[in-house]
């Protein structure tokens, strides 16, 4: 079984949430993991509601989206690898920092303890300037996967970074194979 995680970069859910259809239709199982706050927050993009209905119905599972409920991924219900898609400037800080306070971070947290891949699908209107060295912390990590970047909009958002979500099974094989895809940044 994989996790599949989703933060709050509330823009890219859509195709997030294609990835998670596709990954499903092929016949993984999947544990999707919300943070509290996309768990719980009506955005122009979604209603909270009709975001967790889809995912329910997406991967057949009830959603984690509790820090009690993401701490037995580690030892107790392993996951065999876990993706977090989209995953925002705070959490990709978060977890280049070791902080453990949401659902996601505590999920990757408990994953990564038990030397499990994780692989990150980035999606941050600051990933080329504060968030920076958090990325660069994060790729140095072992066992942490990135899933291909680029500029979403080089103009009106000069720093940001989103993942190619078309790439995220590729990323996933080669995650499962020990590579990572290059390049990194297109």
């Amino acid at each position: 079984m994989i996790g599949y995680a989703l933060c709050g970069s509330f823009c890219t859910l859509k195709d997030s949430l294609r990835v998670l259809g596709e990954l499903a239709r092929k016949g993984y199982e999947i544990q999707p993991i919300m943070s509290e706050r996309t768990y719980e927050t009506d955005t122009r993009f979604y209603k909270c509601e009709d975001l967790r209905s889809k995912v329910r119905e997406l991967t057949g599972r009830s959603i984690i989206h509790t820090v009690r409920d993401a701490e037995p991924l580690g030892p107790s219900s392993p996951l065999s690898a876990l993706i977090i898609a989209p995953c925002t400037g705070n959490t990709l800080a978060k977890l280049a920092n070791g902080i453990t306070d949401s659902a996601v971070t505590m999920a990757a947290k408990a994953h990564l303890r038990s030397d499990r891949p994780l692989l990150i699908a980035a999606a941050s209107n600051d990933a080329m300037s504060q968030n920076l060295s958090n990325i660069g912390r994060l790729i140095t990590r072992r066992g942490v996967y990135f899933v291909p970047m680029r500029q979403d909009d080089p103009r009106g958002k000069p720093y940001s970074l989103v993942a190619d979500f078309d790439r995220v099974e590729e990323a996933l094989s080669a995650m499962k194979e020990g590579r990572v895809l290059r390049p990194m940044f297109v």
